[in-house]
């Protein structure tokens, strides 16, 4: 066990030692293109492997850790490019874990030192044009192929940095969430009318819970002949509608100005024609503005939220525009009820799977309450979303589309 325990060593030491030569090697030419680099590296370690040994495998695999290290987001570029990765949490340098086919497991790879992860996140979030320091320790951007990225750095972490990478498939459909088990054809097959009805749909879960998935599956049955407006906080969505217009929403600079918030997206999307507004999600006050766009002849818009259940998502809601208005709650109460047509709630289960557990009709505002009734509910006992054969109150949308 020892004696192989220090061959490891040394090879681990070979390999970086070969890594640093390497770095050291084409520094001096940083504007060559990505094949003359792969050109140059592969050059050094067949000069390099007659003193070090290394197997056919352990050149490729060289050669591609050291290219991601100069090019890429170096031990993580892997994670990134490997499809059935969909999340990377990153606990200082030497700590990465993934979840991957809804288990979350510790990363054999990490990074060689904090200066190393500092250099990768400072690449990852200026390609965002976000700023991340010990000022302005917490921040949010997106990677080009869109996925997520969360990073907190010290003093706000005491682990050092912190980085949390939400990946997105690029292509998701309702056939692929049937699929899985996320949803029923049927369910399926239904929330396609009401969204070609122009029901007003809000989504709510956990963290993880699907819910971006989800909306980008359901957008899919938007007719391509309407015009949309996306609004988010960091662009995740990713529609195929020709008609569509992005907007994302901006932290302040470093003197805190020149801040764009979701509720000023939401009012700049009213005057640009939309025929439906998608907001990624509503955290705060920007609820009432979402709500007043859904009231004034937007209809078919969606959005989501965090929510353990769609009656604590309504409660949430009345909070948030709580936030930003002194308005009753009744008159707040009465304005969901009247904006929001249908609750869809998702829920990750225990075995890392995520499944829609209710579909929820809102019917109105009695008695000082926003009415709900279930549409379709989760069955443990059978493992699958079922009609609960409650007949849906608010029918004028589909009886305009025939249904």
């Amino acid at each position: 066990m020892y004696s192989r325990s220090s061959d490891l060593q040394a090879r681990d030491a070979g390999y970086e030692s070969l890594k640093y030569q390497i770095l050291q090697e084409v520094a001096e030419n940083d504007d060559i293109s990505d094949e003359q680099l792969l050109s140059q590296i592969d050059e050094i370690i067949c000069r390099e492997s007659v003193k070090g040994h290394y197997s056919l495998r352990e050149k490729i695999q060289y050669r591609k850790d050291i290219f991601h290290s100069i090019r890429g987001l170096d031990v993580i570029q892997s994670l990134l490019e490997d499809d059935s990765v969909t999340e990377i949490m990153i606990n200082g340098a030497k700590n990465i874990f993934i979840e991957k086919n809804g288990r979350i497991c510790r990363y054999d790879r990490c990074f060689s030192s904090d200066e190393k992860l500092s250099d990768i996140i400072q690449k990852m979030v200026s390609s965002a044009n976000r700023i991340v320091n010990e000022t302005t320790p917490v921040a949010d951007a997106r990677l080009e192929d869109g996925s997520r990225i969360n990073v907190v750095l010290p003093p706000i972490s005491l682990i050092g940095p912190v980085v949390t990478i939400r990946k997105f498939p690029q292509q998701f459909y309702f056939t692929d969430l049937i699929r899985r088990g996320s949803v029923t054809a049927e369910c399926a097959a239904f929330l396609k009318r009401l969204v070609e009805a122009r029901y007003n749909i809000f989504i709510s879960g956990g963290t993880g819970a699907g819910k971006t998935t989800f909306l980008n599956a359901l957008s899919r049955f938007i007719p391509d002949t309407e015009r949309i407006i996306t609004i988010e906080d960091s662009a995740e969505l990713q529609l195929d509608i020709p008609n569509m217009v992005n907007l994302e929403a901006r932290g302040a600079n470093m003197e805190g100005k020149h801040e764009i918030r979701i509720r000023d997206l939401i009012r700049a999307a009213l005057r640009m024609r939309p025929d439906r507004i998608i907001v990624g999600e509503v955290r705060s006050e920007e609820a009432l503005d979402m709500l007043q766009a859904m009231n004034t002849g937007h209809d078919g818009s969606i959005s989501t939220g965090h929510a353990n259940s769609p009656a604590d998502m309504l409660t949430r809601l009345e909070m948030m525009v709580l936030m930003g208005t002194d308005i009753p709650l009744s008159a707040v109460k009465s304005q969901i009820a009247s904006a929001i047509d249908i609750l869809i709630h998702l829920e990750r289960m225990r075995d890392g799977s995520r499944k829609v557990v209710s579909v929820e009709e809102v019917t109105g505002f009695e008695e000082g309450e926003i009415r709900i009734h279930p549409l379709f509910r989760f069955d443990p006992e059978e493992g699958c979303l079922k009609r609960t054969g409650e007949d849906m109150v608010r029918r004028e949308k589909l009886l305009k589309q025939g249904g």
